[in-house]
């Protein structure tokens, strides 16, 4: 069986042309790169180096050889990160997200109920048309996603239904009102959290010649919302965040009535990672229904 480290001189050799070179950036010596090369030739029988007084290249099947190499060091190297991620994520709890809401309440029961889970939280928000991929890659144990999820390899948990709702100036006619459409809300400027994942189209798509004025930084979007009158969002889920909440100010809370304020997260993961993971589905779950109902 061919080493590795021949198969990389030999890739390394066809990028950069020349021994000294390859053994730069190898970091190895010259003459370590040229019996390595002698040993691969060896190795396969076949002559891949075409060898001149002052120069060396690569012949045909050196080409060919060279090419096939980094097929195998990039297949290597799958198996590698696949086996490590596989492992790691049986030892830890690795999860992602398609909109931050599932994450705050995660977050919030980190500090509780799951205070002995090891819950890796990544904060950046995945596209749901990624999801199956990161979960067949090993990249997360679970997605927290809008999807109900079921093949040969991935199942889904429902675990509850996130409500958008608007805060508005207590003064404006449409404050006054026990719900309000997402039309009602047309032509209104609103102050939003930039990175909201899957909201963002949802609310982009349906307030007609709405503007929305991102924010990146959550300490910029509480100081615009404690000190202006534009309208903002919040879910039931956010309102675990305290930070989020504006003590004091002068904005009512209103439910938005259409069904495509309301969407269902489930938890999607790999079925062999449902052991793993079920007590922190469970607990979810159970606070979804305790207190954000």
């Amino acid at each position: 069986m061919i080493e590795n480290y021949l198969l990389e001189e030999l890739v390394t050799f066809k990028k950069y042309g020349t021994l000294a070179a390859t053994a730069e950036h190898l970091m190895v010596t010259q003459p370590t790169v040229t019996r390595g090369m002698q040993k691969l030739e060896d190795e396969l029988a076949v002559q891949i180096f075409d060898r001149q007084p002052n120069k060396i290249s690569l012949t045909k099947a050196g080409e060919l050889a060279a090419k096939e190499a980094q097929k195998v060091i990039d297949q290597n190297n799958r198996f590698i990160e696949t086996v490590q991620k596989y492992d790691y994520n049986h030892r830890n709890i690795r999860v992602g997200a398609v909109a931050p809401g599932p994450l705050i309440l995660l977050r919030h029961l980190k500090k509780s109920k799951l205070a002995q889970e090891k819950i890796d939280i990544n904060d950046t928000l995945l596209n749901p048309k990624d999801v199956t991929r990161e979960l067949l890659d090993h990249n997360y144990s679970f997605v927290l996603t809008n999807q109900e999820i079921m093949t040969d390899d991935i199942e889904s948990r429902f675990i509850g239904t996130e409500k958008l709702t608007v805060n508005l100036n207590q003064f404006t006619l449409l404050a006054n009102k026990k719900s309000v459409s997402f039309k009602d809300l047309k032509g209104l400027s609103f102050i939003v959290i930039a990175d909201i994942g899957i909201w963002k189209d949802i609310t982009e798509k349906q307030i007609p010649n709405a503007k929305f004025l991102y924010q990146d930084q959550q300490e910029a979007f509480r100081e615009i919302t404690k000190y202006s009158d534009f309208p903002y969002f919040t879910t039931n889920i956010s309102k675990i965040d305290r930070k989020l909440e504006m003590e004091g100010h002068d904005q009512v809370n209103v439910p938005i009535s259409d069904d495509t304020a309301k969407v269902d997260f489930y938890a999607a993961y790999l079925k062999n990672q449902k052991k793993n993971i079920n007590l922190i589905l469970q607990a979810m779950n159970e606070a979804w229904n305790e207190y954000l109902d």
